[in-house]
């Protein structure tokens, strides 16, 4: 919600600055960037720590900052950017780590149903911060209120995970009560044995795509839909001095809540019900999202200067399509990466989802659009446009992300039984403690671990 805030009165916030539309997008990116660098330290911290106050700690520093954020003056870009940056910490901190709470208290099934509750925050909350930044500031006439709602929510959100939430021991739901529990490995060990993982590496470079084209709409689609009505002729332009409509943000909100929704619960019940006759059906669920959303979304862009009702038809199919992967996606890399290693795994699917998806994308559109304006004449439509075709990349790399969950199809069986073996205490990974003895195979000195030579 607090994300897309900004997104909800990006239009005021160009006009208040004075930017364009790749300073526009740098916002975003900023955050982004700043979120990814600070997933991998809180994903080590989660892994070995109490994360309740992991997440109690990063929230409350969260709102802070995101307060300070709306006293900024308008000659002070650079400082909006910083906090904005600083954010960063919050998200970092809550979205590495919530996901294996809920995965150290549930199993199977119910497993994936409490991951599409946990995952509506994502859609609800976009549409709801699109929703809060455009009535806000309606209601306060100024769009600095609008950045003044989440911290007070944020606040709530620490009291209540510290008064409610406990800490589950890591794995214990998992495994048979006369087991020991798990020890965390070292962090460079995780590291590889991810690397490994191709379920893993495979599931996040489709997410990846995922997280691109949701990051490019969140940010620039109330936008080109505002120039959409512009060049129709079903709106003024948005002039220096004045307040931009805010119609479009409101809408755009509440098809992102009504399709996130729809879309999670639709991707999760499609899923259950496909398992228990196709053990792949997670990553086939995945593909179909992603692969059905691109040609939805390609067609909302082209319709746009003919039928503002099409495109908006077109946008509903194509983000329900597209929320049908956030369960899935966290629920594949629940059950094919051991307890002790997995808010490392979901820092690092944070990493790579943003720094190839939705770190560079909102900059990457408003850069593209930019250049292509240089080379037309200055008018409505020519902003229009612009917008327009840099926009299409997304359906480019939706198709992309389809194919690597068409990949992850190939491995996934295999690798989620190994990760149950080795929960069960039935496989063990060879380490750099583990005792080793010389054998000579072929000639030559090799080092094996004990248990092997004794089989």
């Amino acid at each position: 919600m607090d994300r897309f805030t900004v997104a909800g009165v990006l239009p005021d916030i160009e006009q208040f600055f004075n930017i364009g539309d790749s300073s526009s997008g740098l916002i975003q990116t900023v955050f982004i960037s700043s979120y990814m660098v600070l997933a991998p330290v809180f994903g080590y911290l989660g892994d070995r720590y109490n994360r309740k106050y992991l997440m109690c700690g990063g929230i409350a520093f969260w709102s802070l900052v995101t307060l300070g954020s709306s006293f900024i003056p308008g000659e002070h870009f650079w400082l909006l950017l910083l906090t904005r940056g600083l954010v960063g910490v919050g998200e970092a901190s809550y979205s590495t780590i919530a996901p294996t709470l809920i995965a150290d208290l549930f199993v199977a099934d119910q497993r994936s149903r409490m991951l599409s509750i946990f995952y509506f925050a994502i859609p609800v909350g976009s549409g709801l911060g699109y929703i809060a930044g455009s009535k806000v500031k309606d209601m306060a006439g100024d769009w600095h209120w609008a950045l003044r709602v989440t911290p007070g929510l944020g606040v709530v959100a620490v009291l209540l995970l510290f008064l409610v939430v406990r800490e589950p021991p890591r794995g214990a739901v998992e495994r048979h009560s006369d087991l020991p529990p798990l020890n965390p490995t070292s962090w460079w060990a995780d590291l590889r044995a991810l690397a490994r993982n191709p379920s893993f590496v495979l599931s996040s470079l489709g997410f990846t795509a995922v997280a691109f084209v949701t990051g490019s709409l969140a940010l620039w689609a109330p936008a080109f839909l505002l120039r959409s009505r512009v060049v129709l002729g079903e709106t003024p332009p948005c002039l220096p001095g004045d307040s931009c409509s805010s119609s479009d943000s409101l809408i755009f909100g509440l098809i992102t809540c009504l399709t996130g929704v729809l879309g999670v619960g639709l991707g999760v019940e499609i899923s259950r019900r496909l398992r228990h006759s196709n053990p792949r059906a997670d990553p086939l669920v995945c593909a179909t999202g992603l692969l059905g959303s691109a040609p939805f979304l390609f067609l909302s862009l082209a319709c746009a200067r003919g039928s503002i009702v099409a495109t908006y038809i077109f946008i509903f199919i194509g983000e329900t399509l597209l929320s049908m992967n956030w369960a899935i996606v966290a629920d594949i890399l629940l059950y094919v990466v051991i307890p002790t290693r997995r808010s490392t795994a979901e820092a690092f699917q944070i990493v790579l989802s943003h720094l190839l998806g939705d770190a560079g994308s909102p900059y990457l559109i408003g850069l593209i659009s930019d250049r292509l304006r240089r080379n037309w004449p200055a008018s409505f439509l020519s902003e229009f446009r612009a917008l327009q075709f840099s926009l299409m990349l997304c359906a480019f790399v939706g198709a992309l992300g389809g194919a690597a969950f068409l990949g992850t199809a190939i491995f996934i069986e295999a690798d989620r039984r190994r990760a149950q073996l080795h929960v069960q205490g039935l496989l063990h990974e060879a380490g750099s403690t583990d005792d080793r003895i010389v054998v000579p195979q072929r000639g030559r000195s090799t080092r094996v671990p004990v248990a092997s030579v004794l089989i």
